[in-house]
């Protein structure tokens, strides 16, 4: 990591706009400084598109800065009007706390607790009395000003709520009482929250005269089909296991689209950038394991990552079985034992003296209807057994060519049965 944050940031492309690139720099090389990201809780998981934030944070936190992790209790309420064409539905105090609570949890994956300070602006919200909000805040900004802001101007034209109007003035105030209580001197939020971070910075000017600062990041866009990064097939890739597979989550990484490889690795993974360049350059393929394994044991646990990683390579090959291309991630230690092999389909089997026949494991492995159709597959080349293809369909497979945590046999890509010898 580089020995000035800023720089760090700026190297691995997550700046898009700043306050002041050279005041940002000198504050974060000045010591510890505590910063925040605020994040509203609509649902009860995050999704990847949710995480760029999350990593510039993570980061910083690395680093030596301090972050805030603010959960909107109270502006989950309300629900932000910036890149939305419609307004949210709005859900019950119950059902925000609630969610609130599962964010806290998912973040806490990402972000050290240990050295972090978790926050709900329901603390200050909740007991706000309306009219001296409007005296105090309110009368701090111009609603000319606000009109101008991106947020609002593309709501406009469908019509935008006086109740969400008042999500800019609300995102300023958090980050007033962030600077009081902790003496916060920088939020980060997406690209399309410029408008209310420059509406925090000045609010604080105004109150408190402190100068204070924001950056935000790039949105995300999938180089092949233009959509925000995020969606898959079935819809958002969300961090809650029960909503989308860990298997389905590590698979959303694999399938990168080959020139967005390198940027996300610079985002999604804290491999040094030389190697990340290595990688990409001798196989990029080799690349997207790499990202998709990483991406998912920080979502989900290292030994979360391994079993996609090995039913993933089992399933549909893979890049660098060898590990002949050099990397600090800790894939390279990844063994295909019995435990990590353990969710895929298994077949049990008895293999006497002699071996059994290919074409009947095919069979009793449920790969194949009948010994016709295993001989075909044989001699169309499709069946292999971990990983080297089988060459003839009069072969006999010995109870020494199947490993104590099973072999792995395939018809075609896709089917696969995991064989353990009896």
């Amino acid at each position: 990591m580089s020995s000035c944050p800023f720089e760090d940031l700026k190297a691995r492309g997550f700046i898009y706009q700043n306050t002041s690139e050279e005041a940002i720099r000198q504050l974060l090389a000045e010591g510890p400084v505590y910063f925040y990201a605020g994040f509203d809780p609509t649902g009860d998981s995050l999704h990847v598109g949710h995480l760029l934030p999350v990593m510039a944070m993570r980061r910083l936190q690395q680093a030596g800065h301090k972050p805030i992790v603010l959960v909107g209790g109270a502006t989950g309420q309300i629900g932000d009007p910036s890149g939305k064409s419609e307004a949210r539905v709005i859900l019950s105090k119950e059902v925000v706390a609630h969610n609130a609570e599962c964010l806290r949890e998912q973040l806490s994956r990402f972000i050290s607790p240990d050295e972090a300070v978790f926050a709900n602006n329901a603390e200050w919200f909740s007991n706000m009395l309306y009219l001296d909000f409007l005296r105090d805040i309110g009368s701090k900004f111009s609603v000319n000003k606000m009109l101008t802001a991106e947020s609002v101007k593309m709501r406009l034209e469908k019509g935008l709520s006086f109740l969400e109007f008042n999500y800019m003035i609300l995102q300023a105030y958090d980050f007033y009482m962030l600077n009081q209580k902790y003496n916060c001197r920088l939020e980060i939020g997406g690209q399309d929250q410029w408008g209310n971070i420059t509406a925090g910075t000045e609010l604080v000017r105004r109150i408190a005269q402190q100068e204070v600062h924001g950056i935000t990041l790039p949105l995300l866009i999938n180089s092949s089909t233009g959509q925000k990064f995020g969606k898959s097939v079935g819809g958002a890739v969300w961090l809650d296991r029960n909503k989308t597979s860990i298997f389905d989550y590590y698979q959303f990484w694999r399938n990168t689209d080959d020139a967005d490889v390198r940027k996300l690795m610079l985002y999604f993974t804290s491999l040094p950038i030389d190697e990340i360049d290595n990688i990409c350059a001798a196989s990029i393929n080799r690349a997207k394991e790499i990202l998709a394994y990483e991406a998912t044991a920080l979502a989900h646990s290292p030994e979360d990552a391994a079993k996609a990683y090995l039913g993933a390579g089992a399933k549909f090959g893979f890049a660098d079985k060898e590990n002949r291309i050099p990397t600090s991630s800790s894939i390279a230690k990844v063994q295909a034992d019995a435990a990590v092999l353990d969710d895929l389909p298994t077949c049990n089997v008895t293999i006497p003296e002699e071996g059994i026949w290919i074409v009947k494991l095919l069979v009793e492995a449920g790969l194949c209807k009948s010994n016709g159709d295993a001989r075909r597959l044989v001699q169309g080349g499709g069946a292999y057994l971990n990983d080297v293809r089988i060459d003839s369909a009069d072969r006999n497979i010995m109870k020494s060519e199947i490993p104590a945590g099973g072999a792995i046999l395939k018809a075609g890509k896709k089917n696969i049965k995991r064989i353990v010898a009896q």
